[in-house]
């Protein structure tokens, strides 16, 4: 008896022990581990095993105790571990190896392991839920567990199990703490955690400390700034620095919501937030902390300016249109009586052009409606650049716009992606800017250039500028002015730079705009990508043609315009008219072979770009050309443009825009000289157009037609080359297109002809390969 007390007192002494070895941690493995050391200890077991489990059921932590490193290594990869996991949750109670004989022929490789040795394991499990497993192996003396070995492996795998739970517990709380403290840092609202009972801040997060930084010395920290700040309330009611705790301050009241409170420091610096205060009480009620949310006002207040000015502008546009249309309409009812036919026409075109200005304004603010929405579409299309150019400059000068715009695109751009009437808006948007923001004697200019993929298209003026500061803010919807832009009378950008950043971005590209600062102009840019397979010159969409006359009468002289600018075919047909010509007007260049043929014009104005072609490739391609003297009217005032038209026969060429003074004064000077054109004259060759008479040392050459067209074709081209496919078009029309052969008789001909008059075999000289040029320093 005196025996087995001992042997109590001695076991009730190693539990009491284990139990402060246990609780003198508070880190799960350690516990863990203890509780298996203790748990051998106590039962006399060579091995002790604890497995934890997940969430899922599945094997989270592995505790051995006893085992050597490649003992627990092979325990922890031992494939049947699963199998006995099974057995003991389906077993109540503790498990041994003498209840293991139903189950050897199922557990397979195990059961070379379990026989040899003695065995106890059980499940784990706390409130209800399965939290691991704990075995015991291989009593000392190859005995056999005993029923107070059972309560001990019991009473150690509870112990294990609230370790176990409490471990998943805490790290939960871990893991919600460091989210909620995570959300809270990255909150756009300010939040601060002040002591009620010393004023001193906790806790700030990073808007917080945004906030307070404006506010703040220069060496000084956020914490320290309570000291220095003044507080205004939205009552009124102000505290100046050093006379509160703010703490105290918000938790003497209930708790605050939504109110506009104003800190200001001494040197004038201020910022108004919109306050929230919950006072965190303890069990007895009294307040411990006070929880404060800010919101920084400014943004709003900025925003709200922002929508205040951009409805007044919108009010503006829109009043003045009416105003317009009121007036008029109040003198065409008020004075209907003895008004003119062309005054009521009058009225009635100012009505007309504001109700399309009202229209177009309206139009601007449903498209800032759809790109702010998201649901802006574009149709995408091979385009060439030039042909979008010209469309919007048209565009914009046939409403009204008196700025001349200089284009300045290199010949050779490729075709870009791009839905014509958008990106013709996009430039005229970019046209009104410009012209809104420079005096008309300044000229807006446009120019092109090729960056990797894309193409950059660049509007300019020589306006007032834009600070640096405005830069970033100029596409945005409320573009805002600031006090000294209003002072210098200064007016917005409306919707239209939101707009062009809308449809380009649509477009897959990027707006930029540039400027050196105040009165040194500005430079919006812009991409578009470029068109797969793009390839270079004009090739824009076919247009509507129309071949008109001005009923001219037989005494004057008729003038061929070609120009799908209705609006410049009006202005030059006006000029022409005034100065005493008669306009043939058509906007179509493959009516020209036929204009020439039926009206015999003495001159042609041509527009260097045309749909789909341009005036030098006509004069190159139409033998009906050849005889007349070609004035290109165009924007591009490139001097290889300009260059390359002469080059090519062109008599003159005009830069727009143009005054009909000086259109009329550049007709008349290529008419007369075309009129008072000498024969031509070299050595012993003499060549009279007029006549279509060639000499030789005075003796005529008697040439047919087709004889005297290859030669003046020859002549015309000087001692340049003129290759066979130049020849057959000028000559023959391009009938015989690559027929080489048909050239060389004739010129075969012609030489045989002029040394036959003398010694002029030698004006026409071969260039193998290519074609034929003059030799007029020979002969």
């Amino acid at each position: 008896m005196k025996r087995d007390n001992r042997m109590l007192r001695e076991r009730m002494s190693r539990l009491s022990a284990a139990a402060l070895r246990i609780n003198a941690s508070l880190e799960v493995g350690t516990v863990l581990e203890e509780i298996v050391e203790s748990a051998r200890e106590l039962t006399g077991a060579r091995y002790g095993a604890i497995v934890s489990l997940d969430d899922s059921g599945g094997p989270e932590d592995f505790v051995t105790s006893g085992a050597t490193a490649e003992e627990h290594r092979r325990m922890s990869e031992w494939p049947e571990g699963p199998r006995l996991f099974d057995l003991l949750r389906s077993h109540p109670g503790v498990m041994t190896e003498k209840q293991m004989p139903p189950y050897v022929e199922a557990l397979g490789r195990f059961s070379e392991i379990i026989r040899p040795m003695t065995f106890q394991g059980t499940l784990m499990r706390y409130r209800d839920a399965d939290v691991g497993y704990f075995c015991l192996a291989e009593k000392e003396g190859g005995l056999e567990f005993t029923p107070e070995d059972e309560e001990v492996l019991l009473l150690f795998a509870g112990q294990a199990a609230v370790a176990i739970a409490n471990a998943r517990t805490h790290r939960e709380e871990q893991r919600t703490r460091a989210d909620l403290e995570a959300l809270v840092d990255t909150s756009p609202v300010g939040v601060a955690v002040l002591d009620a009972q010393t004023g001193k801040v906790t806790s700030l997060n990073r808007e917080a400390r945004r906030i307070f930084s404006g506010l703040q010395l220069p060496d000084g920290s956020p914490e320290e700034l309570l000291e220095l700040v003044s507080l205004r309330r939205a009552d009124g009611h102000e505290i100046a620095a050093g006379e509160f705790l703010l703490a105290r301050e918000l938790s003497t009241a209930e708790t605050v919501r939504f109110e506009e409170i104003t800190l200001s420091v001494a040197d004038g610096r201020s910022v108004t937030t919109l306050v929230n205060s919950t006072p965190i009480r303890s069990g007895d009620g009294a307040v411990e902390s006070v929880v404060v949310t800010m919101q920084d006002l400014a943004p709003l207040e900025e925003l709200e300016r922002q929508r205040a000015e951009f409805l007044g502008i919108v009010s503006h546009e829109l009043r003045a249109p009416l105003t317009s249309i009121k007036g008029s309409t109040t003198t065409v009812l008020g004075r209907s009586a003895d008004m003119e036919r062309a005054e009521w026409l009058q009225f009635l075109r100012i009505i007309d052009q504001q109700a399309d200005h009202m229209d177009g304004l309206i139009s601007d603010l449903l498209d800032a409606g759809r790109i702010e929405a998201g649901n802006l579409s574009v149709n995408p299309q091979p385009m060439d650049v030039a042909s979008l150019v010209d469309g919007a400059r048209s565009t914009f000068l046939s409403g009204g716009g008196r700025h001349a715009i200089r284009i300045d695109l290199p010949q050779d751009l490729p075709r870009v992606m791009a839905d014509r009437r958008r990106v013709v808006q996009v430039l005229n948007n970019l046209f009104s800017n410009a012209a809104r923001h420079s005096s008309e004697s300044s000229a807006i200019s446009v120019e092109a250039r090729v960056d990797g993929m894309l193409v950059e298209v660049s509007v300019s003026d020589e306006g007032e500028g834009v600070p640096p500061g405005r830069l970033p803010h100029l596409f945005r919807k409320y573009t805002a002015l600031g006090t000294r832009d209003r002072e210098r009378g200064a007016t917005g950008h409306g919707l239209g730079l939101a707009i062009c950043k809308g449809l380009v971005e649509a477009h897959g590209g990027r707006i930029r705009a540039e400027s050196r600062g105040l009165h040194q102009g500005t430079r919006i840019s812009f991409t578009l990508p470029v068109a797969e397979g793009a390839a270079t010159g004009a090739a824009g969409p076919a247009r509507d043609r129309a071949v008109r006359s001005s009923g001219r009468r037989r005494d004057r002289e008729p003038i061929l315009v070609v120009d799908d600018d209705p609006q410049i075919l009006r202005y030059v047909r006006d000029a022409l008219i005034g100065g005493g010509y008669a306009p043939l007007v058509s906007a179509d260049p493959d009516e020209i072979p036929r204009i020439i043929e039926s009206e015999g014009p003495k001159l042609i104005l041509l527009d260097l770009i045309l749909p789909g072609t341009d005036g030098v490739e006509l004069m190159e391609r139409l033998p009906q050309m050849a005889d007349l003297p070609v004035i290109f009217i165009s924007a591009y005032g490139r001097d290889e443009t300009i260059a390359r038209a002469l080059e090519f026969g062109a008599a003159d060429y005009i830069v727009k825009p143009f005054s009909a003074t000086e259109l009329v004064a550049r007709v008349r000077a290529a008419l007369r000289k075309r009129a008072s054109a000498a024969p031509l004259v070299v050595g012993d060759l003499t060549i009279d157009y007029e006549r279509r008479r060639v000499t030789v040392a005075g003796a005529p050459v008697d040439l047919t037609a087709t004889e005297f067209e290859l030669f003046r074709a020859l002549a015309a081209n000087g001692e340049r080359v003129s290759t066979y496919d130049y020849l057959l078009r000028r000559v023959w029309s391009g009938r015989d297109t690559g027929n080489r052969k048909l050239v060389r008789t004739f010129v075969k001909k012609l030489r045989r002809k002029l040394g036959d008059a003398g010694s002029g075999g030698g004006y026409i000289l071969n260039e193998r390969g290519v074609g034929y040029r003059m030799s007029f320093g020979e002969g």
